[in-house]
């Protein structure tokens, strides 16, 4: 996953900021009440921070050539920032300086929960809900009910779902035939016996499985065990160590991994040294590019009732005209359209918005990855980080703290003593 691997070894150095952006000079600061132009009739500029490279930033450029050509009178002045992590870092250091912002961005909406308190964001229901430039209503938007509630924040829906991904199991069919595994484990008690099961099989040569996010699967784990990921949770008690253990006996006794230095798992994956792996869907292409023809892989959903939606969603900051307001939600609705999802998923490997293009026969036909004809089973019951204070940051914490954990356990270490530094380390997190 040469893209994925590149987003990991930026956000784990933190590398510095690129660039400087353009601003968006928009006017005055508007308010709930300001009416919506109907139509923009008028040369109006939009800029849109985004993170993509690569083939994802190729096609926006191509939509957005398209939607330019479809709408003469605005202009979108697409911006890089690098990484999520410098895109991030922007957002972060703009926010003082209200005017310098864009018109829009790609975010996760833990980035902007600041923003949000300071009324710094539009607030898009009435653009949603406005017949001229937007749908009339959410409804009628055709966008997925729990992706558009991954974007609001405290009940407002300041974001647009737009470049989405789950969490999905991608494994070795050839492999799972030699060993006897007759399908793809469909819960974390199957996937513990067939992971057991290739492991001794293979003489200890191939590990079954393993977790490309490692934050996720603690999430992921604690809200299939029946709990919202908060500050609440105990780390250190009963439900928690369960969930811990679980990966943590697995990694001590050989048939789980993680992804350590390598950052993803897609690439012992390709070398037929793990069976399995849980990780994103956007990297598809990626597991499909490192096989080749070695082996037959095949995707399935995530073991066990929810999966993870992650990805970005589009925000509006309130700085920008009411022309520029509108001409950017035209742009955002363009983006999210049936025929413009279509394209992007295909090309992107994310996961279509919109809910036509999921059911669509032009979707699931896509003969150049697995995962289209599955997608719609694989994301029954989703599930996002909660947008909270600290709940971001208690979020990315718990990466390094389950890696601490599992080297532990790794090492034949005490694993309750780990977790029990873990736990203020994960308590610390929710109230830096």
């Amino acid at each position: 996953m040469k893209f994925g691997k590149k987003l990991a070894i930026t956000a784990i150095a933190g590398l510095a900021l690129m660039g400087t952006a353009a601003c968006s000079k928009g006017g005055n600061s508007s308010s709930s009440s300001e009416k919506i132009p109907s139509k923009v009739t008028k040369k109006t500029n939009v800029v849109f921070w985004h993170g993509m490279t690569g083939v994802q930033q190729s096609t926006l450029q191509t939509l957005t050539k398209e939607f330019e050509k479809k709408n003469p009178k605005i202009s979108v002045k697409l911006e890089n920032q690098g990484a999520y992590n410098d895109l991030q870092a922007k957002i972060n250091s703009t926010l003082q300086s209200p005017n310098n912002l864009p018109t829009i961005t790609q975010a996760y909406p833990g980035w902007l929960w600041n923003a949000a308190q300071n009324k710094m964001l539009v607030d898009l229901k009435p653009y949603i809900n406005n017949k001229d430039v937007g749908w009339g209503s959410a409804k009628n938007s055709d966008i997925r009910t729990e992706l558009l509630d991954g974007a609001k924040i405290k009940g407002t829906q300041y974001g647009i779902p737009f470049n989405k991904s789950i969490e999905t199991l991608t494994y070795n069919a050839d492999m799972f035939k030699k060993y006897g595994i007759k399908k793809a484990p469909t819960t974390m008690q199957e996937l513990k016996q067939d992971s057991e099961t290739i492991y001794k099989k293979s003489n200890h040569k191939v590990v079954g499985a393993g977790f490309d996010s490692l934050s996720n699967y603690y999430v992921l784990g604690m809200k299939n065990q029946g709990t919202d990921f908060s500050n609440k949770i105990n780390f250190a008690g009963p439900q928690s160590k369960k969930l811990i253990n679980y990966y943590a006996d697995g990694v001590k006794k050989g048939y789980f991994r993680v992804a350590g230095s390598e950052h993803y798992l897609s690439g012992p994956f390709a070398n037929q040294k793990v069976a399995m792996f849980i990780g994103t869907s956007a990297g598809e292409g990626f597991v499909k590019q490192g096989v080749g023809k070695k082996f037959t892989y095949d995707e399935a959903p995530r073991p066990g009732k929810y999966t993870m939606q992650q990805g970005t969603d589009i925000y509006m900051f309130k700085h920008a005209s009411a022309n520029q307001k509108a001409a950017a939600f035209k742009y955002i609705k363009f983006l999210v359209s049936k025929s413009s999802q279509l394209k992007w998923a295909n090309a992107t490997g994310y996961i279509p918005v919109n809910e036509g293009v999921v059911k669509s026969s032009a979707y699931k036909s896509n003969k150049n990855l697995k995962l289209p004809a599955k997608l719609e089973s694989a994301m029954k019951y989703l599930y996002s980080v909660p947008v909270a204070k600290n709940s971001n940051a208690a979020y990315q914490q718990l990466n390094p703290v389950m890696q601490t954990i599992l080297s532990a356990a790794q090492k034949k270490q005490n694993v309750n003593n780990a977790i029990k530094a873990g736990k203020s380390k994960f308590d610390a997190a929710w109230k830096q």
